[in-house]
């Protein structure tokens, strides 16, 4: 089973994060076979983190769910939420293996909430700039929430636009680069 957690940071928790950068790094260490994609997101100024993301193939919810709690930036109070929710990976490939590479460009997050129409998702016809792309789901996966994307676009809007219009009751854009160790 596939599952979208994203770890939003606690406003003025950067030096905690620092703090903890290596328990981190080896925390994520024991999950890398399962990884889909994984990475930073971050503010307006491209240099403050203000969350993480990760997309992880796991056995079932509970395994998921201590994938996401046991985290120890979660653990030490980092993180003020985390958004979790089952995921079907649309393009059936990781981010490593997107044809674009780990450089050039500027990547995104692109999360529409709520959607407001009850017709099935689609993968868009322009998939060349789709680092990883699917539906979140409710927690029997039956139920379409809404849509995370990671995409490579010259701007926030240009990602947002990988999202119809009018087909969401929010959207949010974050810049967002590919994660692991350095």
């Amino acid at each position: 089973m596939e599952f979208f957690c994203y770890h939003r940071d606690r406003p003025g928790s950067l030096p905690l994060r620092e703090e903890l950068g290596e328990a981190h790094w080896a925390y994520m260490d024991r999950y890398e076979a399962e990884l889909i994609a994984r990475g930073p997101t971050f503010a307006e100024d491209g240099e403050t983190p203000t969350g993480s993301v990760h997309i992880v193939d796991l056995p079932d919810p509970a395994a998921a769910r201590a994938f996401a709690f046991d985290e120890p930036n979660y653990q030490a109070g980092a993180y003020r939420d985390v958004l979790l929710r089952r995921w079907r990976n649309l393009l059936g490939r990781t981010m490593w293996e997107f044809p674009g590479g780990r450089t050039g460009g500027d990547r995104h997050l692109v999360l529409g909430l709520g959607p407001l129409t009850g017709t099935a998702l689609e993968v868009p016809s322009d998939r060349d700039e789709l680092i990883a792309y699917g539906p979140l789901l409710s927690d029997d996966g039956e139920v379409w929430v809404g849509t995370a994307a990671l995409v490579r676009a010259p701007d926030p809007e240009a990602a947002r636009a990988v999202l119809p219009r009018g087909r969401y009751a929010a959207i949010e854009v974050h810049a967002w680069e590919f994660g692991g160790r350095r």
